[in-house]
């Protein structure tokens, strides 16, 4: 983590009883846009590939987990605490949590669209090949501050 997401997150808890870990890192691909979704409550949602937690040896997020999203500066813009983990294929992943990504016009189509562009981008970069049934990290979080 660095200074700046130290420093804030230091100055949010002051006072109060600090959780023992926190997480700072940005959305990917448009990390300003997606950071201020979040800011506007838009936002409640996120996921990742499944594969890249194994490759980066990274242990899951859990319920109540505390992250500072950064932007594209990593700068901090908010604190946010996990609710909800669950694991699943793409193929599987409701209409409601596509929603809940808060992206484009928020439908299931665009949602699916941008995550198989994203996740063929990101497979192909590391030699594998995109599925619609990979496993997904599927992350429902609240709004804890804004910077």
């Amino acid at each position: 983590m660095n200074e700046r997401a130290q420093d804030y997150w230091n100055t949010f808890w002051t006072g109060k009883e600090m959780p023992e870990s926190v997480s700072a890192w940005q959305f990917g691909g448009n990390p300003d846009e997606l950071a201020q979704l979040v800011v506007d409550g838009v936002k409640s949602a996120t996921c990742s590939g499944h594969i890249f937690y194994e490759i980066e040896n990274e242990a899951l997020p859990k319920v109540d987990d505390y992250s500072i999203v950064l932007n594209s500066k990593e700068e901090p813009v908010c604190i946010i605490r996990t609710s909800e983990v669950k694991v699943m294929p793409m193929n599987e992943v409701p209409v409601d949590f596509a929603y809940s990504e808060g992206e484009g016009d928020r439908s299931y189509k665009y949602w699916k669209d941008v995550h198989i562009d994203f996740f063929t981008s990101a497979l192909k970069e590391i030699g594998l090949a995109f599925t619609e049934d990979m496993l997904l990290v599927c992350e429902r979080f609240e709004l804890i501050d804004v910077k």
